[in-house]
């Protein structure tokens, strides 16, 4: 990370040279986008991009007379820090963008951070969970959720269902560590005891062997992550082939083990799984039903949204409520105070805010069971927890 914040000197100047004169002087309001586009986990970005793309149809006709957006959008191709960080460099000195948005991994977004407090560009993520982020840099909000969101209520259900011993099977990135972190707080601090834990390499892994360890620590709960996408549907396949729910190891995790346009390459091998998380496409919130609508008319009645779709879309309407209020012209700190603070109470996943001390969201966290409904799976909520804050950054408050 210290080789992330240094930079160079020049690039420095450049960048805030640059920054004293690029906001808002054009009627043209420039979004940098960095999404992973190809690659094995392509999906990811793919379904971020659609949701900004959708939002963007559907509400261009909400722009100020005269205002004009313009998406600049760049592949990351993956996890890869070094990439993502020249990518915003080229965006800020080259293309000189008004915000920053996307983001899949937080890797690529941790090394993004910094620069965004000396080019002065606001950032809006769209997916990059892990919690310390937003604290890199006053310029970040984050729209999507961290993963102490997610672990720490599924911990609190798991050992409330009376299962006594907890295992965590992460993948060996922050976001992993975090999820970890979040899960054996959530259980252990609801009476659970863990039995071990493992964590599996980010890219390319072979999940049996790292589940086959679980498996011989006889836990009553496995709490998984993974990223979301074809990850997911092979981590289901090894904990389906090892034989571990006939062994009497329950998976739990987060939303990412079952993103739902994923649902029909696992068969019927999530049926029953519980899992927390801040949207599915099958709520039946009216927002979320027009959301889907909207979306099956774009991409097709067999397409699904998913959490990453909905972060894309949320993030456009966050990005659009600024170019609204200042007729797009705004400088990054003007910017910073419309999103620092923004809300929207009808958001597809329900209510949501950006918490204005942390600039992180603050959203409802639902508890959800995989059903197969007429022959499909879908996500169905079945419990609410209201309004959910990070809980890291309560645990970690800022010395002052």
């Amino acid at each position: 990370m210290t080789k992330h914040l240094a930079g160079s000197a020049l690039a420095a100047l450049m960048l805030a040279s640059m920054a004293a004169v690029a906001p808002a002087q054009a009627q043209t309001v420039k979004v940098g986008v960095i999404l992973t586009y190809s690659g094995p986990q392509a999906t990811l970005g793919t379904q971020i991009d659609k949701g900004i793309d959708l939002y963007v149809k559907e509400h261009t006709k909400d722009l100020p007379p005269g205002v004009k957006l313009d998406l600049i959008k760049r592949d990351d191709t993956g996890p890869k820090p070094e990439v993502a960080k020249r990518l915003a460099q080229e965006l800020f000195t080259r293309d000189h963008v008004n915000i920053l948005t996307g983001v899949v991994w937080t890797p690529n977004g941790a090394a993004i951070a910094p620069l965004t407090a000396i080019a002065k560009v606001p950032f809006v993520i769209m997916n990059a969970a892990a919690s310390a982020i937003t604290r890199m840099s006053p310029y970040v909000v984050r729209v999507s959720f961290t993963q102490w969101q997610f672990g720490a209520p599924m911990g609190k259900w798991a050992a409330d269902r009376g299962w006594k011993k907890g295992y965590a099977a992460v993948s060996d990135f922050a976001a992993g560590y975090d999820s970890e972190a979040s899960f054996i707080r959530g259980f252990t601090d609801a009476g659970g005891k863990m039995v071990g834990s493992v964590r599996f390499p980010l890219m390319n892994p072979d999940f049996i062997p790292f589940l086959q360890r679980a498996k011989d620590a006889k836990p009553d709960a496995l709490y998984v992550f993974v990223p979301s996408g074809p990850q997911a549907t092979a981590l289901m396949k090894a904990y389906n082939d090892l034989g571990l729910a006939r062994a009497g190891v329950h998976l739990v995790g987060p939303q990412d083990l079952v993103p739902d346009y994923e649902l029909p390459n696992m068969g019927d091998i999530p049926v029953g799984l519980v899992t927390a998380g801040n949207y599915s496409a099958a709520a039946t919130r009216p927002q979320n039903v027009a959301f889907v609508a909207a979306w099956h008319k774009a991409y097709g009645a067999n397409s699904s949204p998913d959490f990453m779709a909905v972060a894309g879309w949320d993030g456009m309407n966050a990005i659009f409520d600024v170019i609204k209020e200042t007729k797009g012209r705004f400088t990054a700190d003007q910017a910073m105070k419309i999103l620092t603070g923004w809300k929207d109470p009808k958001s597809p996943r329900g209510p949501i805010m950006i918490d204005p001390e942390t600039r992180d969201i603050v959203q409802n966290v639902y508890i959800r069971r995989t059903e197969k409904k007429d022959g499909k799976l879908e996500n169905v909520e079945f419990d609410t927890i209201p309004q959910v804050k990070d809980l890291w950054k309560e645990l970690h408050p800022v010395q002052k």
